[in-house]
């Protein structure tokens, strides 16, 4: 429920606060004063677009502030938030800037508008005119039979919608798998190519170095024993003086040392490394002695080596710079060729995941459309007990439920149909109903399901009306009085209207009133005093001035208001709920 609404910068409202109550608040005024300012406020309020040519002319930015009581099931949303509620009461701010900026406060925190729109839309209805748009809506009229049809349908209506977007997912999965096929059937066909490839040739890793370093010796053969000849022939000395080379010398060395040993002492560590010396050139001389028996000319084996390195090297220009890089492309694309290949795998299983969901879905939607039918029924039947009462006792108003194929709300076209007359077939109410039966359609709805919705006793919906008795009056206007009374026994109705029959029944009257200085237009918005709300009734009927005949008929109008009020309702000034 909301308890303030303050507007700054709006339209010709430069700045006015309304304090509001439970129960039926009426607003009203001249035409062009201002009072559909208070439904765009409200509306800002919840998510509705912010029109920049809103904003008051010499204004910088257009603000409207409301104070709404809210109960405990919102608080752990408001807590994920970071918006604070004191004592059950939030603040929700919106700002609108002349350049067509818009801010959203809850509680104190910053939000989008979405989440502005998705907490306030479980708080307030708002009833303008493009509400007789809607009402030709599909989507509304089946939004509206499922309200009617209670928390069943609720709780059908959710799982079916889980079960449908699982559906869209696996679909959209499916498609996107076999609209590729052939990409990747083109993609598994070269993946598949270039490892046969790879496996043919069979690279071990690091082979392509090892085979260079072979080849290289192979290559280089005779320098490499020259130099191998040379390098032993200063060790041992050559065939010609044996005693020339560095191990006839070493030994030599040996035999001096020894013998210096024998005279000194102090050259004992001599002996030690002479003979280190000598063992080293002993191993070092046998090493090269093998190497040069085992370094041979080998043109057979050259020839495989650089056939060897030829299959190696047309891998290394495809798949990478060296064969340990070839092997890991290898690696890496013998798994994706499995994910590519098993594909067919996937579809099979998407295809069975996908019929096993319709199947479900068939079956919610079954259960749904029952639920639907059996509350269509009820529902048609009591608009029309509201309607006879709002003057149209022979039209008559059906929710036709015909079998659809499967869509994101089950399976049924819903279709609401309207005829004012007897002998009519119901038509598409959207085609067939004239602007004031639209509103006492709406109206009448709108009662029937606030008394069917099943609410705690703290709670209390807030409805805004905006010329709810748009093309219609005399009787038909008090018996719209009289419902929206009925309406606000159980909830906040704040009701923008031109219609003293309608104003009649409020318990609290707002007036918005314009002054203009010559330059500037400016609304205020005052309460009208219980001893003035004859006076102000007829000036509604008469104009700007009241006769006696206008303040009797206002009279009159209260008195039956008063007669219609039931005792037993919650009134207006002693109803604390919450929303």
């Amino acid at each position: 429920m909301i308890d303030e609404l303050r507007i700054t910068g709006l339209g010709v409202i430069a700045e006015a606060t309304l304090d509001l109550h439970p129960g039926f608040t009426v607003v009203t005024g001249e035409t062009g004063a201002g009072k559909t300012m208070v439904v765009t406020g409200l509306g800002l309020l919840l998510g509705q677009r912010a029109d920049p040519g809103a904003v008051r002319t010499g204004t910088q930015r257009a603000r409207v502030e409301g104070r709404v009581r809210v109960g405990a099931r919102l608080d752990e949303r408001l807590d994920e938030l970071g918006a604070a509620a004191e004592d059950h009461e939030l603040v929700v701010a919106r700002q609108v800037s002349a350049q067509g900026r818009s801010r959203c406060w809850l509680g104190g925190a910053g939000v989008p508008v979405a989440t502005c729109a998705e907490i306030m839309g479980e708080l307030v209805t708002i009833h303008g005119q493009s509400e007789q748009l809607r009402l030709a809506s599909a989507d509304h009229q089946r939004e509206l039979l499922d309200r009617a049809a209670g928390p069943e349908a609720a709780e059908l209506g959710q799982r079916y919608r889980t079960l449908w977007q699982q559906r869209r997912t696996v679909a959209a999965e499916l498609a996107e798998l076999v609209t590729s096929a052939r990409e990747r059937a083109r993609e598994a066909d070269m993946l598949g190519h270039a490892l046969d490839e790879i496996a043919q040739v069979d690279p071990q890793p690091g082979e392509d170095a090892e085979l260079a370093t072979e080849a290289t010796r192979l290559q280089d053969v005779d320098d490499l024993r020259a130099s191998a000849h040379a390098a032993l022939a200063a060790l041992a000395g050559d065939d010609d003086d044996p005693g020339s080379g560095g191990l006839a010398a070493v030994a030599i060395a040996e035999r001096a040392v020894v013998d210096l040993a024998g005279r000194d002492t102090l050259a004992e560590p001599m002996v030690d490394a002479v003979r280190q010396v000598r063992i080293l050139l002993d191993d070092l001389t046998s090493e090269i002695a093998g190497y040069l028996d085992r370094v041979e000319a080998d043109p057979q084996r050259l020839e495989t080596i650089t056939a060897r390195r030829a299959a190696l090297s047309g891998l290394t220009r495809k798949y990478g710079e060296t064969i340990d890089e070839v092997l890991a492309w290898a690696g890496d694309n013998a798994l994706r060729l499995a994910d590519l290949t098993g594909t067919d795998d996937r579809i099979a299983h998407l295809e069975s995941v996908r019929d096993d969901l319709d199947t479900q879905l068939g079956e919610v939607a079954a259960q749904l459309s029952a639920v639907r039918r059996t509350a269509a029924a009820t529902l048609a039947d009591d608009v029309a007990a509201e309607l006879a009462v709002l003057a149209m006792p022979k039209s008559r108003l059906e929710f036709v439920v015909t079998p659809d194929e499967l869509g994101p709300h089950g399976a049924d076209r819903i279709e609401l149909q309207f005829a004012a007359n007897p002998g009519s077939p119901p038509r598409p109410i959207g085609k067939v109903a004239s602007g004031g039966e639209l509103s006492r359609v709406r109206l009448a709805l709108e009662v029937v399901l606030a008394d069917q919705e099943t609410r705690p006793e703290d709670v209390r919906r807030t409805y805004v009306f905006d010329e709810v008795d748009s093309g219609v009056g005399g009787a038909v206007a008090v018996e719209i009085g009289r419902r929206l009374a009925a309406l606000a026994r159980h909830s906040q109705v704040i009701v923008v209207t031109h219609l003293a029959q309608v104003a009649a029944f409020a318990d609290r009257h707002l007036v918005v009133a314009k002054a203009d200085d010559g330059q500037i237009t400016t609304s205020g918005i005052g309460k009208v005093d219980e001893a003035d709300r004859a006076a102000e009734l007829a000036r509604m009927m008469a104009g700007l001035t009241a006769t006696d005949a206008s303040l009797a008929h206002a009279r009159e109008l209260l008195d039956e208001a008063g007669r219609s009020a039931d005792p037993d309702s919650d009134s207006a000034g002693q109803d604390t709920g919450t929303i």
